[in-house]
């Protein structure tokens, strides 16, 4: 079923976009509510319990936005003069608004990754030594799946060769995990293994998984404890949120699965693209990410307009790089009408 507000758009531009089916709106009015200020939301507890213990940690922190968590999580990790350990083009360092400079004060040591993902030898290299002139190693941040990687997924023994390297450092490990859960059907790993490999994970509900918002924190309660006052201070206290926090719950135990259908239809599309002679590149999905490059002979501006004229939303993704995500509001026949739409471009 297409739950976006007009059926006859087919939304490519992220997974942000979908909106509640009927069955989570259900679940959302039928939730029973509290302050969650005084911690008196039944329904804001129950997510964040079902989340760490999936994750193999001890407690969550239910937030607006993944942006937010992942800043509360880096600030709460770190102090002003520390560094942070991420990879070029992490979320965190690109599309946080240079949060980590304004929240944390914090320098950022950006590593070339390979479609955003580290190695434990590159991890190691870049953490300082004791000296006056540098700041101090506090953090490493990953990000699985990766964004600007088109989705790409760490293995299970590279995430614990970069853990065994912090934990001999003395240095946290922080999980961007914004589409963990596509990693996680892609890969076949088990989510209780990860809390053995991250100090804090950054878990969201609004990609994916459909929820119309919100994002999780994990991780122990002494750690969510001081984060939940960095919350406060950043404005992210609320109240009746077990409305947002059934979402969650439904989505966790009902949209999981289904993620596998999105990387199939990412996969059909990277194919079609590949056939296409204004193509020049397509990243190799590895989950519901397709991102590929025009050749010079087809403007993205007029591929990404001519796309709109058929009803078709796609994001520019750099010069002439396109990115196209699948999700749960796009089913196989808006990606047969968006088949046609490419082809009739040839």
């Amino acid at each position: 079923m297409t739950t976006s507000a007009s059926p006859s758009v087919i939304d490519l531009r992220s997974d942000t976009v979908t909106r509640p089916t009927p069955a989570m709106l259900a679940a959302m009015m039928a939730a029973p509510v509290g302050d969650d200020v005084y911690e008196e939301d039944p329904t804001v507890r129950r997510l964040e319990e079902m989340a760490a213990a999936r994750f193999g940690l001890e407690a969550g922190l239910f937030c607006p936005s993944g942006t937010m968590t992942n800043q509360i999580a880096i600030k709460a990790h770190t102090e002003p003069l520390s560094e942070v350990i991420c990879e070029q083009t992490s979320h965190i360092y690109l599309w946080e608004v240079g949060g980590i400079a304004f929240h944390s004060g914090a320098s950022v040591a950006l590593l070339p990754g390979q479609r955003g993902r580290l190695t434990a030898a590159q991890v190691e290299a870049a953490i300082r030594p004791e000296n006056v002139h540098y700041p101090s190693t506090q953090l490493i941040s990953l990000e699985n799946t990766h964004n600007r990687g088109g989705g790409s997924c760490y293995a299970l023994e590279d995430l614990q060769a970069i853990s065994d390297v912090a934990r001999r450092h003395g240095i946290a490990r922080h999980l961007d995990g914004a589409r963990i859960f596509n990693a996680l059907v892609a890969t076949g790993q088990r989510s209780e293994d990860y809390g053995q490999f991250f100090d804090s994970i950054s878990v969201c509900l609004s990609k994916g998984l459909g929820t119309p918002v919100g994002s999780v924190l994990l991780g122990s309660a002494a750690f969510l404890k001081k984060c939940k006052r960095i919350r406060k201070v950043m404005g992210g206290g609320w109240r009746q949120a077990g409305y947002l926090a059934a979402a969650g719950i439904y989505a966790l135990e009902n949209n999981v699965a289904r993620l596998a259908d999105d990387h199939r239809r990412a996969a059909r599309l990277a194919e079609v693209l590949g056939q296409q002679p204004y193509v020049a590149e397509v990243l190799t999905p590895e989950t519901n990410l397709v991102i590929f490059r025009l050749a010079d002979t087809m403007p993205a501006a007029d591929f990404l307009a001519t796309l709109e004229q058929q009803g078709i939303r796609a994001s520019s993704f750099g010069p002439q790089w396109i990115r196209f995500v699948t999700h749960l509001d796009v089913d196989d026949a808006g990606l047969n009408r968006v088949e046609a739409a490419l082809a009739a471009m040839a």
